[in-house]
């Protein structure tokens, strides 16, 4: 049944895997950590502030960078647990099981799992398929992304993932999964186009031309 590199079917369940990557506490901090180094670079304006101010006093070019290095090491320091809490609860994939007709969901996060939920407990999937295309003469290739949101009894999820599938096939087999349960899934698709940059033109905008959908 699962034939689209989102949806994976083991012997046990099938799953819906948004993103690659093992789940826990401990890996969400190691990956963060990584990601947490471009924290000094976003926040380097202060950092050169006081690095030109301590020039201007007429500092050591050592003492400067000593200090510089102390700012850049505290701002890792607050980014890195951060950066960690605010992907924390990222999904990264949607379990159910059995495989073939499930009677149980859960949702896996960047920092670990959530309980079993009985599968009636999601009222519907929104898949949205959206692509931005280049205008006209442009070879740039169109992007193209697929956002999901998950209806569940009481709560909302929702996220968006780079996408390069086919989305009525992930739909499909969806509504396959889930039609026994009577969760409704519905698609659709919305299209935009850059605008052309403008000669001469101090800025470059992104306009849209709109959005055709779909359901399932």
């Amino acid at each position: 049944m699962a034939t689209d590199p989102l949806l994976r079917q083991g012997p046990d369940s099938t799953d819906l895997v948004l993103r690659a990557g093992p789940a826990g506490p401990v890996w969400n901090a190691l990956t963060s950590a990584g990601q947490a180094l471009f924290t000094p670079l976003v926040l380097g304006v202060p950092t050169v502030i006081v690095a030109f101010w301590m020039a201007l006093a007429g500092a050591r070019a050592s003492t400067v960078f000593v200090v510089v290095g102390v700012i850049a090491g505290l701002e890792y320091l607050i980014g890195w647990p951060a950066l960690a809490s605010s992907r924390a609860r990222d999904i990264l994939r949607v379990e159910f099981t059995p495989a073939r007709v499930p009677a149980s969901l859960r949702l896996v996060r960047a920092a670990g799992t959530d309980d079993w939920l009985p599968v009636k407990t999601l009222r519907e999937v929104r898949l949205t398929h959206k692509v931005v295309e280049p205008y006209q003469g442009d070879y740039k290739p169109a992007v193209s992304t697929l956002a999901l949101e998950l209806v569940l009894r009481g709560a909302r999820e929702r996220l968006e993932v780079p996408f390069g599938g086919d989305p009525q096939r992930v739909a499909d087999v969806l509504k396959a999964l889930l039609g026994p349960a009577e969760v409704v899934v519905e698609l659709r698709t919305e299209r935009t186009t850059l605008d052309r940059p403008q000669p001469n033109s101090r800025w470059i905008s992104g306009g849209s031309a709109s959005a055709g959908s779909g359901g399932v």
